[in-house]
């Protein structure tokens, strides 16, 4: 069909216009999109008389300083790096490891009641002042003679043999003998002290308190294993929201771009008269909504790669780039995680999951509380043995010694009720962690089953968003071909272009969310009860991050680039 000659002039027109932009290069002002300057006149030259002083040379660059430290390179990371990275330096695992170490220590002192105790001491005293001062002193004048009875003289020898023996001072208070051995008022008093106890019966005080303390120790073992697979899961939830960023990052700034070739054209056609100032204000409006929605994106990317640097322990400042595929979220994602994603991905089936474990070993340590309680009504045998060996030299000499063995048996006969009541709180401590026991179960229940829905439902959604990318893209062809044209309106074009950006956020978010879900299948027999990854939310039958959603952010910036001369573009995408 042959062509209106009006048209046909006003085509030429435009292609007339377009060659000259192009000609006059990228730096044009027509070719920014922007209103050319006004030309400004020549500058006037000077007089020959009185010539210009040449300008001095620009300054050369600064060189950069010596001490700068130089570009870290690009790292590319995997998921199974992040993971290693994330566990060699995790501050959770190493406080769930010290919890074990703890817990060890436990059974160390529970376990040592059992064995014989071994004490030994070493003292010196000084004696500086003291009451028995002084009665050890030798009496003044010559000694007296010692006592000598002779049987076969006289009644009245004997008698006088024993009143002058009287009559004499005493050497000692204690009737003679030599003052320094005895331990009263001594100046050096040097003690060498060895004793022996062991526990002959408590009642099973002490194994009851072994068996204790090995369940907290295996309530602590399995608190390291909930540790490591809540980090993994935290990791990969972290490792998929700064991919995702980076897509979204992607498609904002495709989307500016189009709409920036929508201006340029828009402004072409303003040019030789077949649009309005209106579609160009239109169009300017649309481009630069997209850029506020471009810095959103870039801000939130920022964002997440500063949480997944931080949990796996990179500098803030090294540049990653992650090795996460959203396009086919099919594959392994870790390689320790191959063979529990395969028999998860199987189906439904009971698991032993980890935190009811964790519960069950906190009822068999309350089981030994109520145990160590009952022995305090048994009685207790314990068999003790003391040996000290004393000097009173400045330099010791231990010539004297006391030993002693000896057994007791105890058992308190009046407490005022206070073994009893230990025994009714035991009891009550009991009772309640086996109500939490069957608690547990049923929650790891509705757990795994709300896991299997939730993959489900990002399955699904994943599998719906399936080529409705390239619908998206096709219909976006046609409408701007049927801009240019001119058998649309430039609102139909924003709402395809719209209707594109959409679709890509979409089909990014639905992959992140079935790659999340599928890591937290992997990990599910591990994971706390309800656990759920750093921005996941645990809805069933939504795999939709909590918070605002990145994609939302994108599509939301994506709606209001097409909000003019419209009401119906409002919408928020999910």
């Amino acid at each position: 069909m042959v062509e209106p000659f009006s048209l046909a002039l006003l085509r030429a027109a435009s292609l007339c216009v377009l060659a000259g932009v192009l000609i006059a290069g990228p730096d044009s002002a027509l070719a920014q999109g922007q209103t050319p300057p006004p030309v400004s006149p020549p500058p006037v030259a000077p007089a020959p008389a009185a010539p210009a002083t040449p300008a001095p040379a620009p300054a050369p660059a600064a060189p950069a300083a010596p001490n700068a430290a130089p570009a870290a390179p690009m790292r590319t990371l995997t998921l199974d790096e992040a993971l290693q990275l994330a566990e060699g330096g995790s501050e959770q695992i190493a406080a769930a490891q010290a919890g074990v170490r703890r817990a060890d220590g436990q059974i160390g002192l529970a376990r040592s009641g059992l064995y014989p105790q071994l004490l030994s001491s070493f003292g010196y005293q000084r004696t500086l002042q003291t009451q028995f001062e002084g009665i050890f002193d030798a009496p003044s004048g010559p000694p007296c003679a010692d006592l000598t009875v002779n049987p076969d003289a006289p009644i009245a020898d004997r008698i006088g043999e024993l009143e002058r023996f009287l009559q004499c001072p005493a050497s000692s208070p204690f009737g003679g003998g030599d003052s320094n051995d005895l331990p009263f008022g001594q100046l050096n008093t040097w003690t060498a002290n060895l004793q022996a106890s062991q526990r002959v019966y408590d009642g099973g005080q002490l194994r009851a308190q072994e068996r204790q303390a090995r369940a907290g120790r295996e309530a602590a073992t399995l608190g390291v294993t909930t540790t490591r697979a809540q980090l993994g899961l935290d990791v990969a939830t972290t490792f998929y929201d700064a991919a995702l960023s980076d897509r979204l990052v992607t498609i904002t700034e495709a989307t500016q771009t189009q709409a920036g070739e929508t201006l340029r054209q828009i402004e072409l056609q303003q040019q030789v008269g077949e649009v309005a100032e209106f579609e160009v204000l239109r169009a300017r409006v649309a481009r630069d909504n997209q850029r506020a929605a471009v810095i959103r994106t870039r801000i939130q990317r920022d964002l997440a790669y500063l949480r997944l640097k931080q949990l796996i322990n990179v500098p803030a400042d090294q540049p990653l780039a992650l090795d996460a595929n959203l396009r086919e979220p099919n594959g392994a994602l870790a390689s320790r995680w191959s063979t529990a994603l395969a028999d998860a991905e199987a189906g439904v089936k009971e698991l032993e999951r980890v935190a009811v474990q964790q519960t069950a070993a906190a009822v068999r340590a309350n089981e030994a509380a109520v145990d160590v309680t009952r022995s305090q009504f048994r009685p207790q045998v314990s068999l003790a043995s003391s040996f000290i060996a004393y000097a009173y030299d400045r330099l010791p000499v231990f010539d004297r010694r006391d030993w002693t063995v000896g057994a007791a048996v105890s058992l308190p006969l009046l407490d005022g009720g206070r073994r009893k009541a230990n025994r009714s709180i035991a009891q009550a401590t009991l009772e309640q962690s086996q109500a939490q026991l069957q608690q547990v179960r049923e929650l790891a229940d509705l757990d795994l089953r709300s896991a299997y829905a939730t993959y489900q439902a990002a399955r699904a959604a994943w599998d719906a968003s399936a080529g409705t990318v390239e619908q998206a893209q096709r219909a976006y062809q046609i409408a701007d071909v049927r801009y240019r044209e001119g058998l649309s309106t430039q609102l139909e074009l924003n709402d395809a272009r719209l209707a594109l950006e959409r679709a890509d956020a979409d089909r990014a978010q639905a992959a992140r969310d079935l790659q999340v879900t599928r890591a937290r299948l992997a990990l599910l027999p591990e994971l706390p009860l309800g656990a759920a990854g750093a921005g996941t939310a645990a809805g069933i039958g939504q795999a939709e991050p909590t918070g605002p959603s990145p994609a939302a952010a994108v599509t939301g910036a994506g709606a209001g680039a097409g909000t003019v001369g419209t009401a119906t573009q409002t919408g928020v995408v999910r």
